[in-house]
């Protein structure tokens, strides 16, 4: 186990927001993003990205993809090597081929998940030693023990969950703090499935603040969750507010913007 693996960085890649983003996927109705909104706060992310100290990539828009801002669907970034996924969105399809040869020019290794199974990067949350991998409507049994068996070469231990079927994505509910903490909804928490590591529950009335980005020593909380930054920081950490209202819309948040590693 390499300690702070999860969340001691150097690099990013993020991709421009596309003015289809508009036409983004999500889960019910509700008002379309604002794109040019969404490009500014995009901006402000990679801001506090390079100002935690990440050296970034940023890619260009895809607009044959609305939804393809949030490259951390596409792919797992490592220390040693990147493995594509198979994003389970038939509209996200080509994503994953837009982004293999930029991971090619910066890792020595690249991994393609194995068979025909589906993953998004949104499902999988890894500490240093463990990966935590969960059900949803994007992510089958098929892609999820595909990329067990991938991360298990790079001293992963597999952690296996149900996602509960109202959550769309794993870490829309929980975000890693430091190497033994986790942030999550008392929801997530109830399924005792981040034991023995400590879980700080998100204050109730506040879930959507749990998808938090921990890069280097800043945590990234959205806007609008003030318990919720409040009980970060009685915890020592150091948090940067940021607003993500229109990556909300199509269903996205901080973790979605980035591959960090």
């Amino acid at each position: 186990m390499i300690a702070g693996r999860s969340y001691k960085f150097t690099r990013a890649i993020s991709r421009t927001p596309s003015k289809s983003v508009t036409g983004g996927l999500r889960d019910g109705d509700g008002p379309n993003p604002n794109a040019a909104i969404f490009g500014k706060q995009h901006g402000e992310y990679i801001e506090a990205l390079k100002n935690a100290g990440a050296g970034l990539t940023l890619l260009p828009a895809l607009e044959e993809f609305p939804d393809s801002v949030f490259v951390e669907d596409t792919s797992i970034c490592l220390r040693d090597a990147a493995i594509v996924l198979r994003p389970g969105a038939e509209t996200r399809f080509g994503e994953a081929d837009e982004i293999r040869p930029i991971l090619a020019n910066m890792f020595s290794t690249v991994i393609d998940l194995p068979g025909d199974g589906f993953v998004d990067g949104g499902d999988v949350l890894l500490s240093d030693d463990r990966a935590f991998i969960g059900l949803s409507e994007r992510t089958n049994e098929e892609g999820r023990n595909a990329l067990f068996n991938c991360l298990a070469g790079f001293g992963y231990e597999p952690v296996e969950i149900n996602t509960p079927k109202d959550i769309l994505h794993f870490k829309t509910e929980c975000g890693l703090l430091d190497s033994g903490t986790v942030f999550a909804t008392e929801k997530l928490a109830s399924l005792g499935c981040f034991a023995p590591m400590k879980t700080l529950i998100v204050p109730e009335g506040e879930e959507g603040a749990a998808n938090i980005v921990r890069y280097n020593d800043v945590v990234f909380l959205s806007k609008g969750y003030p318990k919720s930054e409040a009980l970060l920081r009685e915890n020592g950490y150091s948090v940067a507010v940021l607003d993500t209202s229109e990556a909300a819309k199509v269903d996205g948040g901080l973790s979605c913007m980035s591959l960090r590693f």
